[in-house]
């Protein structure tokens, strides 16, 4: 396949793509406290677990967008298996600062938990500004995944528990495998079409054999069609802000009157501690309500769709710049990679293309104001030509399902997930990166499921890691 072009000259691809992202970003928007008619079915604390399985796959500190990337020469620096290396690091001999002496983690400083006594700020070192000490430095790059990072910390320390005499690689192992577990049973069936999953499987269970697309000579390798297009679907799934806890609703980055946001790299303020229950169905909250403060309420990820929020399109000079639009940063990188375009993609896997009046530009919503617009009224040069990364979040808008929401009343809402191309694409590097571990699940015993049941999921770990 040719890498998709737009335009006679590398000026008029960057202006024609520069259009596309402005498409693509939503209007300024405050954050919301109520319900939100872009909301997917999918609790929000989704979108920053998958942050967090992007930084266990994938490290690549020589990227830029200053020049044309070959994808040849990209190298990962970060082992393509689902290891947990982000929150192990090099293990207690080779880091022992991370680790408490007997296995299990250091914890930092505790902070404000209402709904969590036991919440605790990640360990950092003594710098002016304080940078924690982890297996990964991007897991403190926000307040919510850095959270995150300190409940999987609390995880293993509640499984060392269970435990107690367990050697730190056999400890390792069982952490492992539930996290595994989740990303294939849990995760994967949240932002992929079912119907997709079904293809990579026999009986019910995945098949190596199935994978049409992804195959390896020596050993895995992450596809620059997952890291560039595909996988990047969770941009489209970030809302403007979020309520941490009762008493703080912040922005995702500080702008005009919001002097904070969610940037971090930076000791946790005592305050922000999460309400985990706003973030994930570890118990029951309300959906609608007039204050949402009292009802405590489920926020969810935004819908899979061809539509950021503004701050996406702002972003702050310490996380980028030239560009510091996120959905043009995404568009020059497939580009400059020289990605094939969406249509070329579905060709070569045997799927109908969609049409260019389907691929449609905007928030995906049940009831918009007007119709959304098609790709062709932001250029023509986008006449059966789709950026992939555009593309796969286009299709996505056209596998849409009802899905009812863990919340007191019977809701039902609309949740977008990635069709044929995209959803393949996602779930057959998942599962090959799975079957290419010789110590994963789906090679040790792809019947294996924890303890507690089948239906284990990520609620259930922050449970553990809760004490609940």
């Amino acid at each position: 396949m040719e890498p998709a072009t737009f335009g006679k000259t590398d000026t008029d691809a960057q202006n024609a793509l520069a259009k596309l992202a402005k498409a693509m970003t939503s209007s300024p928007d405050d954050p919301k406290d109520g319900r939100d008619d872009e909301e997917s079915g999918i609790p929000a604390l989704y979108t920053y677990f998958g942050q967090f399985i992007d930084h266990d796959l994938t490290f690549d500190p020589n990227s830029s967008l200053q020049k044309r990337n070959d994808p040849d020469a990209l190298t990962d620096y970060r082992t393509p298996a689902f290891d947990l290396d982000c929150i192990y690091g090099r293990g207690p001999d080779d880091q022992p600062y991370l680790y408490d002496g007997s296995n299990g983690f250091l914890l930092g400083n505790p902070i404000h938990g209402a709904n969590d006594p036991d919440a605790h700020d990640l360990p950092r070192n003594g710098a002016p500004v304080k940078r924690a000490l982890i297996g990964d430095p991007r897991n403190d790059e926000n307040t919510i995944v850095s959270q995150l990072q300190g409940l999987f910390h609390r995880f293993h320390n509640a499984m060392l528990k269970r435990h107690p005499d367990a050697e730190f690689s056999d400890l390792q192992r069982i952490v492992r495998h539930y996290y595994q577990y989740i990303v294939l049973y849990d995760f994967l069936p949240r932002i992929v079409d079912h119907g997709v999953l079904d293809q990579l499987k026999t009986g019910g269970r995945y098949d190596q054999s199935k994978l049409k697309y992804f195959h390896w000579k020596n050993e895995p390798f992450m596809p620059v069609e997952f890291s560039v297009a595909g996988y990047r679907l969770g941009h489209s799934m970030i809302r403007p802000g979020y309520r941490l806890n009762d008493g703080v609703l912040l922005p995702i980055f500080p702008s005009g009157q919001n002097k904070e946001g969610l940037t971090g790299f930076r000791e946790m303020n005592p305050a922000w501690a999460i309400d985990w229950g706003r973030f994930i169905d570890i118990d029951t909250r309300d959906y609608d309500g007039d204050d949402a403060v009292k009802a405590k309420r489920l926020q969810f990820a935004y819908r899979i769709d061809t539509a950021l929020v503004n701050p996406l399109a702002n972003l702050p000079p310490a996380v980028a710049s030239n560009p510091s639009v996120l959905a043009e940063r995404n568009l020059l990188r497939g580009w400059r990679l020289g990605l094939p375009s969406g249509q070329d993609i579905a060709y070569a896997m045997g799927v109908q293309p969609l049409n260019d009046e389907e691929i449609l530009i905007g928030q995906g919503v049940d009831k918009p104001d007007t119709p959304l617009p098609n790709i062709l009224s932001v250029d023509p040069v986008f006449r059966k030509n789709c950026p992939l990364w555009t593309y796969i979040l286009a299709e996505a808008m056209h596998h849409a399902v009802k899905v009812k929401i863990p919340v007191k009343s019977d809701v039902e809402v609309t949740t977008p997930r990635l069709g044929p191309v995209g959803g393949r694409i996602v779930a057959e590097v998942f599962v090959g990166l799975m079957f290419g571990d010789n110590s994963s699940i789906l090679n040790m015993n792809k019947n294996w499921f924890p303890g507690s049941g089948p239906n284990f999921a990520l609620k259930d770990l922050v449970r553990i890691a809760l004490g609940k």
